[in-house]
């Protein structure tokens, strides 16, 4: 076993990322985190320095909505690096924490006009910001392997309270939106068509928003895990904390 086992254990220990590979993934988190503090300065500026006679004029969506679907959607890069292995990250995890977000973006607030007035907009945009530029902050100097303890703490604390706060925002958004689609047959199909099939946008609203039911404590508690491997383990975590991506 000894010489067998010792050969084929070498590759998988020193397995790092190209520089190609490095610089790419930094480029990409460093860009993420100027996209949502810039989302986030859009909230504090429309809100806190803007007079109401400028809300009166413009929605948070219309003032908000060029940077949030450029930014917002860019996540779906990630379901790419973590399917090709660029990332160690559950690229089914991934997909779940990033298809929801699209789908409150692209399905809910461009797809309904009530989605873009919806109390919840404003709450998930915020929850949004803060957990983006603390996440992608802290993979971009994972990659430079400089991550200040306060850094890590803030990635695996904040989203106790943030990941909720995130969630309400987004069924916020869901509930305004099939008000909407319950009274106007939108983004639907209905039968007799040359496809003979149907489908219920209002129905799929409902789908999505009932599968919260079940995916969200599952993700939560997945969450929680990696808290407890990352900041659980004393003095040998901030070692770890540096090898983890997610």
């Amino acid at each position: 076993m000894s010489a067998k086992a010792v050969k084929s254990s070498k590759p998988s220990a020193s397995k790092e990322p190209s520089a190609v590979t490095k610089l790419y993934l930094f480029a990409y988190n460093a860009g993420q985190v100027v996209g949502w503090s810039y989302i986030l300065w859009q909230l504090a500026n429309y809100y806190l320095l803007q007079g109401p006679e400028f809300r009166a004029k413009v929605t948070l969506w219309e003032y908000t909505r060029l940077a949030v679907i450029i930014f917002q959607n860019a996540a779906f890069v990630e379901i790419l690096n973590a399917s090709f292995g660029l990332v160690k990250s559950n690229p089914v995890v991934t997909g779940f924490q990033v298809f929801s977000r699209m789908m409150v973006v692209v399905g809910v607030v461009m797809a309904t006009p009530t989605g873009k007035v919806s109390p919840g907009l404003p709450i998930a945009l915020l929850a949004w910001a803060i957990t983006e530029i603390i996440r992608y902050g802290y993979y971009a100097l994972n990659i430079i392997k400089v991550v200040p303890h306060f850094v890590v703490f803030l990635r695996y604390t904040t989203f106790i309270a943030l990941y909720p706060i995130g969630v309400t925002g987004e069924l916020l958004c869901f509930w305004w939106a099939q008000s909407y689609a319950r009274e106007n047959s939108v983004w639907s199909v209905v039968m007799p068509n040359k496809w003979n099939a149907t489908f219920s946008y209002f129905g799929f609203l409902w789908i999505v928003m009932l599968g919260y039911i079940p995916i969200f404590p599952q993700l939560y508690l997945h969450m929680f895990a990696q808290r407890r491997k990352i900041l659980g383990g004393g003095a040998a975590s901030g070692a770890s904390s540096q090898k983890k991506g997610n």
